[in-house]
């Protein structure tokens, strides 16, 4: 199965009222594991890789041979997309692109709304023409995650009139809007803005990316689903659930020094939170 874009496994998911996950990839461990919980759960499935992630793991190129190995080497049979999250710049997403990702985001919602549309539209301009999908952001999601850090005063919620405005300018295929999620564990309870979410839904036809989906309870997750998101990032779920795992096997095995040992079990405990998560936002047996 060749890598593809996120444009018609978003477009089907919002038509038939699902979302696709996006599962961060952070080493090998985690791109073993996702691809595995994809193809057991029969789910498309999207390989969000930060900007950070993809230098940690030797770069874009390294990523996107790992990605294909490991597809080969488990048969993997089911819709796969290889998308650079929070890419900064246009020429970040033109490496990206280069190397073989399938789809990219352009951040630029920290710039004036004129920046923003100028510069996705450029980078929408580019990836279009090779098959590319983009996202879009509007809005400051809080928190921190990877490079991306948001404090609490620079969080902003999307402006209906301006989602509009941005996707209409700039023809992006999906777009994520700022409604009260956040990057990494939240400190309080979530509160995501569904009078706001159905207001963008009724001037935007474009499907909807829900980011920051650790910690969000399962029925607002299926509500902002029929609220036309087609996409829910996760990344700190897995890490957490990797992490912990690490240090069970650890206190359990003080003298252990085989990373085998410690990095298998963290790798099954992430496919574990992946399977769980795909059937949380419906995608199980949608492929």
């Amino acid at each position: 199965m060749p890598l593809v874009s996120m444009t018609e496994m978003l477009k089907t998911a919002q038509k038939n009222q699902y979302a696709v996950g996006q599962f961060n990839l952070n080493n090998m461990e985690f791109t073993q594991a996702i691809l595995q919980a994809a193809e057991e759960e029969k789910s498309p499935v999207i390989c969000g890789v930060s900007e950070g992630a993809a230098r940690y793991m030797g770069g874009f190129e390294t990523v996107v041979t790992l990605v294909k190995s490991l597809m080969k080497e488990y048969n993997v049979t089911v819709p796969v997309a290889i998308h650079l999250d929070h890419g900064s710049s246009f020429e970040n997403c033109m490496k990206a692109m280069k190397a073989g990702f399938t789809s990219v985001m352009i951040d630029g919602s920290h710039h004036p709304l004129e920046y923003n549309i100028e510069m996705t539209k450029r980078v929408v301009d580019a990836a279009h023409a090779i098959g590319v999908s983009v996202e879009a952001e509007l809005g400051r999601v809080g928190g921190q995650e990877d490079d991306l850090v948001v404090s609490e005063a620079e969080e902003a919620y999307a402006i209906p009139a301006e989602c509009k405005e941005l996707v209409e300018q700039t023809g992006v295929d999906c777009f994520a809007a700022a409604l009260g999620s956040v990057h990494g564990p939240y400190k309080g309870e979530p509160n995501l803005s569904f009078t706001r979410m159905e207001e963008i839904q009724q001037l935007v036809d474009v499907p909807f990316v829900l980011h920051g989906g650790t910690g969000i309870p399962t029925e607002d997750v299926k509500k902002a689903i029929r609220y036309g998101h087609a996409k829910v990032n996760v990344n700190t779920e897995s890490q957490m659930s990797s992490a912990a795992k690490v240090r069970e096997v650890l206190a359990e095995q003080p003298n252990q020094y085989d990373p085998r040992k410690y990095l298998g079990p963290a790798r099954d405990a992430v496919k574990e939170t992946v399977k769980f998560k795909m059937q949380e936002f419906g995608s199980s047996n949608q492929a």
